[in-house]
């Protein structure tokens, strides 16, 4: 999980602690172990000062060799550590957090889509409880027209059976008439 907002910018400027805030740390746990521990004076080394001097060649300065600075106490490390672990936490619990509430949503949205389907299917079903009603009351009408369909296929058979016959008695008259 990335952090995101307040929390990855917390996060950034933890990873990218200015040189100067490493300084006034280390110059702190100096302070803070000589005075709780007047023994460990011998291993730290004091910071020295810059010295100018000027010399005949027309005024240029040197400097002293910078020191090492002091490691800090330990207990303010783990303190640290503490605090950017607690960082850390914090935004991964933050994006658990927010894809809980992002299922929730979907959740929600899913939920509302199924009930403006249920609607629909209801919509559907009333719908089609109506046209087979219609068809039903329909049904009469569609038996008196296949009736009507049958009686007329027999008309048709009964006038082709009498074009027939008429066509036979035609060829007899003329067949007496020739005589």
């Amino acid at each position: 999980m990335a952090a995101t907002g307040d929390d990855a910018a917390a996060m950034d400027s933890i990873s990218r602690a200015p040189a100067a805030q490493l300084a006034a740390l280390n110059a702190a746990a100096a302070s803070s172990s000589q005075a709780e521990a007047p023994e460990d004076v011998a291993e730290i080394p004091a910071v020295v000062p810059k010295k100018t001097s000027t010399n005949s060649d027309g005024g240029v300065e040197t400097a002293e060799e910078a020191v090492e600075p002091a490691e800090p106490d330990i207990n303010e490390l783990c303190a640290d550590m503490f605090e950017k672990m607690a960082i850390v936490l914090q935004g991964e619990l933050t994006g658990t957090s927010e894809d809980y509430r992002l299922l929730e949503n979907m959740n929600k949205l899913t939920s509302l889509k199924y009930m403006e389907m249920k609607d629909i299917s209801i919509n559907i079903s009333r719908n089609l409880q109506d046209l087979n009603n219609k068809y039903a009351s329909l049904q009469p009408y569609l038996d008196q027209i296949n009736q009507i369909e049958e009686q007329v296929s027999s008309l048709e058979q009964a006038a082709y059976k009498l074009d027939a016959y008429s066509k036979k008695l035609e060829a007899r008259f003329k067949k007496l008439e020739k005589r």
